[in-house]
């Protein structure tokens, strides 16, 4: 079955960018491990031995989208999980750069973290100790709609620009300002990048192009901004930093609402709500445009084995996954909700292995 998921999603990541209608280093990639399945299930068993050094409290590194004020109360719930289970104090590390984040766990000191896919990857390749606890599922509960979406995303007004026989292509974003989030984000950079790749190379005049030759300005894009953060990305969309912008739907769902069209389809209006908090304060009621939108693997709570016991780590595993905190509506937010969180009801934590990311360690090594 996850074989077949993991089939699926590649061919969803391949497919509805290549329609439109919607530095890792080699080398350093190699000294690793590798990133065959192989060498993957060496460095997931690797991990599982050897014995480690009990510590009354475990930090908890966190991306600069979960880092806001406005979020505080959604970590320290899932810090308040985490503490009951182990009976050690969980200290939150916020962050201004993905790099922070990977960094602290792969130099160990970081003992858990909420990562993308992408950062997933890279840090499990620089340590193979680093390993997935859990993602959130889907809707219905399962893995098989455990996905989120990658926008390509335009203010509304130009997206007329982006039409070709009266469907969204993406053929007008050459030359255009465009916006990134970070090199370590999954659905603001790897997913995007690899799609635009995979869609322009199939052209005559694109036929070489690279993934490095879309992250400078003068290549393919005429400029390319990063924004930090999805937040950051798409503020500078809409104070008309840059023409077009990679971010996606869960973590701008805080600030924005739905106005028309159908969600997460090409074509959606959406709106900065009115009582937006910062970046977003500044752009409230400005409205943006997906002329793209590709499904993402979603993220997933991960640790560093190296420096939390396997008790600790069983026992975290069996507190995320429980119907305790299925049911924890500070984590899973039902509609409606006043309360800033990261997980809608209806979700739950699953757990996954390493290899349920091959998807997008693949497209890393294109």
């Amino acid at each position: 079955m996850k074989r077949l998921i993991a089939l699926m999603l590649v061919i969803a990541l391949a497919g509805i960018m290549l329609i439109g209608c919607g530095k890792e280093e080699k080398s350093a990639s190699e000294s690793n491990g590798g990133t065959t399945k192989e060498k993957a299930a060496e460095n997931t068993k690797a991990a599982a031995g050897g014995s480690v050094k009990e510590k009354d409290t475990l930090v908890f590194a966190w991306y600069p989208n979960e880092s806001g004020a406005e979020l505080a109360a959604a970590r320290d719930e899932i810090g308040k999980v985490i503490e009951k289970a182990t009976g050690k104090k969980v200290e939150h590390k916020t962050t201004t750069d993905y790099l922070i984040a990977i960094e602290a766990m792969v130099n160990d000191n970081a003992d858990v973290a909420f990562f993308g896919a992408e950062g997933y990857v890279q840090a499990h390749r620089k340590n193979g100790k680093i390993l997935p606890l859990v993602v959130n599922s889907g809707p219905d509960g399962t893995l098989a709609s455990a996905v989120y979406y990658s926008w390509l995303n335009v203010r509304k007004g130009d997206e007329g620009q982006y039409l070709k026989d009266g469907k969204y292509s993406i053929d007008n974003i050459v030359g255009k300002k465009f916006s990134f989030v970070s090199n370590s984000s999954t659905s603001g950079f790897r997913v995007p990048s690899s799609g635009i790749k995979a869609y322009f190379s199939k052209k005559d005049k694109y036929k070489n192009l690279t993934v490095e030759d879309l992250i400078e300005g003068g290549k393919f894009f005429s400029e390319v901004l990063y924004g930090g953060s999805h937040q950051g990305s798409a503020v500078n969309l809409l104070t008309g930093a840059v023409d077009v912008a990679a971010f996606c739907d869960v973590c701008v769902a805080n600030y924005v609402e739905f106005a028309s069209g159908e969600e997460n389809k090409p074509g959606a209006v959406y709106r900065v709500k009115a009582d937006a908090t910062e970046p977003f304060d500044k752009v409230r009621g400005a409205e943006f445009v997906p002329i793209s939108v590709t499904p993402v693997l979603n993220a997933p709570f991960v640790v560093n084995t190296g420096t939390v016991s396997e008790k600790d780590i069983a026992a975290i595993k069996a507190a995320l996954t429980s119907d305790e905190t299925a049911k924890n509506e500070k984590i899973f937010v039902p509609k409606g909700s006043s309360f800033k969180g990261l997980f809608k009801q209806g979700e739950r934590y699953l757990e996954v292995d390493d290899a349920w990311f091959q998807p997008i360690r693949a497209l890393s090594e294109e």
